[in-house]
């Protein structure tokens, strides 16, 4: 059976709800936004749906790693793109205390891995295959890095997934984390014009996953033993000697949003953005420098179909 369109199935959704109470219309709905273009998209098409509904938004800035307290507290309403590959242990914890809950996946196809511009395996002959690197880390070396090659991690805030393969896998590399995501695009568009070698953390959905014709390296397949069992796979010694886990990228709120913002909450359970959308607005800002106000709200105003049935579904 052909598989409905994430837009298709939030309409569908959306059609099967009943209107919620409004709630605390007179304070404003406080959204997280986090260190990078995507979430900020995100964010911004979920606090227009909310103001679209009635509502106030507030958009306060939090780190992706130490947000959760905040949630918990109620300093923070919502936060609308955790990647279940980088998401802090304090996250689970305020799930299990019940300070916070989970309100559904985004519906982004998403991976994450250990990543080149293409033209870096003319450099690294054997490439995509992982092994390769261990022969040819000494392209990727700097001063800062020798003997071994050069990984450019996620910031530090995002945790330490690059440095965690290279160690799992025993390869030559030490990892350097990257100041902002505005950081690893600098060294992406560097070494394209280059030609110079590069090896780095990234993911998708990205503009620059097509712009700079980034290519994954093929690792063994992540699997939940390889994050637990140092005899499973192919560092006997060693965890994470695998790809990364399949990405889940999802949402979470506040305990008492739903009782304190009853249509709100069900505005942002029944939120979902796809990739196909996602991904030219983070171009239309990251590229052409775009405000993402206003790369959001023309969004919004040609694709009032794909979110005005979430909210009315909600509020009327």
């Amino acid at each position: 059976m052909k598989k409905l369109s994430v837009s298709v199935l939030a309409i569908l959704v959306a059609s099967s709800a009943h209107a919620a109470d409004m709630g605390a219309v007179d304070e404003p709905i406080k959204l997280a936004i986090n260190e990078w273009t995507g979430q900020h998209v995100t964010t911004h098409v979920a606090g227009e749906m909310l103001k679209a509904a009635g509502y106030n938004v507030e958009y306060v800035t939090a780190g992706m790693m130490n947000q959760f307290q905040a949630l918990a507290d109620g300093d923070i309403d919502a936060t609308l793109e955790i990647w279940s590959s980088n998401v802090s242990d304090e996250y689970a914890k305020k799930i299990d205390e019940g300070t916070v809950v989970e309100i559904g996946d985004l519906g982004l196809d998403a991976k994450e891995g250990i990543a080149y511009p293409a033209h870096v395996a003319e450099l690294c002959p054997g490439l995509p295959a992982w092994e390769a690197l261990k022969d040819c880390a000494q392209v990727f070396a700097t001063a800062e890095t020798l003997p071994g090659g050069r990984l450019v991690d996620y910031p530090a805030d995002w945790g330490t997934p690059g440095a965690d393969r290279m160690t799992g896998l025993e390869l030559p590399f030490k990892a350097v984390p990257a100041g902002s995501e505005g950081a690893l695009i600098a060294e992406l568009r560097a070494s394209t014009e280059r030609k110079s070698p590069l090896l780095i953390t990234f993911w998708q959905p990205h503009w620059a996953m097509s712009a700079y014709d980034v290519q994954f390296v093929e690792l063994p397949a992540g699997e939940e033993a390889c994050f637990n069992d140092p005899s499973w796979g192919p560092n006997p010694n060693a965890v994470n000697d695998c790809d990364f886990s399949p990405s889940r990228i999802f949402k979470a709120g506040w305990s008492g949003m739903e009782e304190k913002w009853p249509a709100a909450y069900e505005i942002l359970t029944n939120y979902q953005l796809a990739v196909e959308d996602q991904q030219p607005m983070m171009g239309a800002i990251d590229v052409d420098g775009g405000a993402v106000e206003e790369v959001v709200a023309a969004w919004m105003a040609e694709n009032e179909g794909k979110w005005r049935p979430v909210v009315d579904a909600a509020t009327k």
